[in-house]
């Protein structure tokens, strides 16, 4: 009966700690993606190989390229995936009369632009005609 009794403290209190432990990192996982959801945020995405970057803010969102090349779109509320955090997944319809382009940018650990030791916190991949780019991006 001793044994029984110890056995069932000792459970007892491995789950109380496990459910700390379980309530404690979902609300630090709510916290981390409530940062930064906010539709006034500025996002710059950028690549390499080929050099392309993409502004995205209330004002527009603007590509741009070392070749000289520029195109800007007007500003557009992002789509989200459904039944995920704001800030997990965002899709940019980029309206032009050519086409329709896209700009995704997706929360990850870490995304390395291959040419410096920056970790940023989302990947992108832009969509320009027939043209896929991927690279990263934050929040500026």
């Amino acid at each position: 009966m001793k044994k029984v009794f110890i056995f069932c403290v000792v459970a007892f209190g491995l789950c109380a700690n496990q459910l700390a432990v379980a309530s404690h990192s979902t609300a630090d996982k709510k916290d981390l993606f409530a940062v930064n959801t906010t539709n006034t945020e500025e996002i710059i995405a950028l690549g390499t190989e080929p050099f392309w970057s993409v502004t995205v803010n209330k004002n527009g969102i603007v590509y741009s390229s070392p070749e000289n090349r520029k195109l800007s779109f007007p500003y557009v509320t992002p789509l989200k995936a459904a039944g995920r955090p704001p800030d997990l997944l965002r899709v940019y319809r980029l309206r032009s009369k050519a086409n329709s382009n896209l700009l995704i940018i997706k929360k990850v650990n870490s995304c390395s632009d291959g040419m410096s030791d920056k970790n940023y916190p989302y990947s992108a991949t832009l969509i320009l005609g027939d043209t896929v780019l991927e690279g990263c991006a934050e929040n500026k």
